[in-house]
């Protein structure tokens, strides 16, 4: 049998955007991941499919796996063949134990290698706008740890000289012994007016930084709640924060945002989300499906040229035509001598990715306000395809027909709901939702759907919806709708939020 092999990955602070791109490499040909709880759950999507995700770290309180028995696993995974990630959160080799981890690799006779990761000793005082070192404050820090080996006879932390050298002191896993270290740095000589600050979820969209100085610290951090993971950064350098914060100034920093999209659809948003400083709460409502039967679709696509006009509804319906076209071993040029329309501009980019300009692209993707701009043509005698969703709104066949054209709506994929997870909806608002965002009719009814008719969680959020026909579903269904983009895309839509919420608070209509 092959000998395995194993990667110890720093996965980095928090942010799931840190991890380096060899460490990315690593997880996209990884069999087994080996994973801790400072972990983001985004990365794992980079894990094959088939590959084996072992959860070992530490939460509430309760080990997983023993740091031996977590050696072992290693050993006996790698040994069996597969490729192993060994996934840490921050370095492996800043408090990371990966240097155990690489040595009992190493005594099995086993290959390994490092990949470095950003630690949050350095990461969470940047994303807190605290800089380690600074020209005319601290040329020197110094990173500890405030968890030592409780085997150890004393600790081997020269407390003395650190109190004494002027740099930055940066604590990791201190929070339960903070009072001691602050004491102890008082007794040796530093002086309490010293600044301090307290770092919670470092890099995260949660993230909470307490500043203050070393006598009253521990008092504020207790008074905001702070809870470990926290960083403390005790200096001068701390003065900076007021300058140079930036992380948790971003318009939507620290609300918890409901996205409602496909599983498929999703990374878009959330990415924007994120970009404004939000925690996206992925919520699959909706899912993208092929059809059960795929003979009509693929008659008519045989006949395109029977078409004056095709005019796509989704970007879904873009995908799934091309992907019957080239199993066809056809392209593009299936569609030469016929008008070709896109409803949004997400539609019009699809189109654009297969090589095919659009000749028709409405202002607004509204069916009413399409089949204004398209009223001034002469439609008589004009053919029609649409490709379409199975479900959804039929107003622009009608009017397309009412004004003389030969429509054909086909249906191109499915929208179907996501079943199975009323719980994880149930649960999203236990844990607290701040914004809720519609992009379909379909999420809006699903939704409603998973918490049994109870409209109760979704009225205490605010909502905001892609638009007016997702607006209109939910006012429907009895919802309050807060926001309403007037530009009817994602990118539309995370505008509108950070443009109402750019004045602070929550607030609804």
């Amino acid at each position: 049998m092959l000998t395995g092999k194993v990667y110890l990955v720093g996965a980095g602070p928090g942010d799931p955007g840190l991890i380096t791109v060899k460490g990315m490499w690593a997880l996209e040909q990884a069999q087994v991941v080996v994973y801790d709880r400072l972990v983001d759950p985004s990365q794992l999507q980079a894990v094959p499919d088939d590959a084996e995700l072992i959860f070992v770290g530490k939460a509430r309180g309760r080990q997983e796996l023993t740091q031996l028995e977590i050696n072992q696993l290693l050993v006996d995974k790698a040994a069996q063949g597969f490729t192993v990630v060994r996934l840490k959160g921050g370095d492996p080799f800043v408090f990371g134990r990966g240097g155990e981890e690489a040595l009992e690799l190493k005594a099995n006779g086993l290959p390994f290698e490092v990949v470095p990761g950003v630690t949050s000793a350095i990461a969470g005082p940047a994303y807190a706008g605290i800089p380690l070192t600074h020209r005319g404050i601290s040329t020197t820090f110094t990173v500890v740890s405030g968890s030592e080996d409780p085997n150890k006879p004393e600790s081997t932390i020269p407390w003395d000289i650190l109190a004494k050298n002027g740099g930055t002191l940066v604590v990791l896993m201190g929070w339960k012994s903070l009072e001691t270290i602050l004491a102890t740095l008082k007794e040796e000589g530093l002086p309490p007016t010293t600044p301090a600050a307290l770092v919670q979820w470092g890099t995260w969209s949660d993230q909470q930084t307490v500043t203050g100085n070393i006598e009253n610290i521990l008092d504020k951090g207790q008074e905001a709640g702070l809870t470990p993971p926290v960083i403390t950064v005790i200096g001068e350098v701390v003065n900076l924060r007021k300058d140079l914060a930036w992380f948790d100034k971003r318009t939507l920093f620290g609300k918890r945002v409901l996205v409602t999209r496909s599983r498929s659809q999703a990374s878009r948003l959330c990415t924007l989300l994120e970009q404004s400083g939000a925690n996206p709460v992925e919520l699959p409502t909706i899912q993208i499906s092929p059809l059960d039967d795929f003979s009509e679709l693929d008659t008519t696509l045989e006949r395109l040229t029977d078409y004056n006009w095709v005019i796509f509804a989704s970007a879904n319906a873009v995908e799934s035509v091309f992907e019957r076209l080239e199993l066809k071993g056809k392209d593009a040029r299936a569609l030469a001598g016929t008008t070709v329309g896109a409803i949004g501009p997400a539609t019009a980019q699809a189109l654009a990715n297969r090589g095919i300009t659009t000749d028709f692209m409405p202002s607004h993707p509204v069916s009413e306000k399409v089949i204004k701009e398209l009223s001034g043509r002469d439609w008589k005698g004009v053919s029609v395809l649409l490709p379409s969703a199975d479900i959804g709104r039929h107003e622009l066949e009608k009017g397309l027909a009412e004004m003389g054209a030969q429509v054909n709506r086909l249906s191109a994929y499915r929208n179907v709901p996501v079943a199975g997870v009323s719980d994880l909806a149930k649960r999203a608002f236990i844990d607290g939702v701040d914004v809720v965002t519609f992009t379909s009719s379909s999420t809006v009814r699903n939704l409603a759907e998973m918490l049994d008719g109870d409209l109760t969680a979704i009225q205490a959020s605010f909502i905001a919806c892609i638009g007016p026909v997702t607006a209109a579903t939910a006012r429907e269904l009895g919802l309050r709708v807060d926001l309403e983009a007037s530009e009817h895309t994602v990118e539309g839509l995370v505008d509108a939020l950070t443009g109402h919420f750019a004045g602070g608070e929550l607030s609804r209509q």
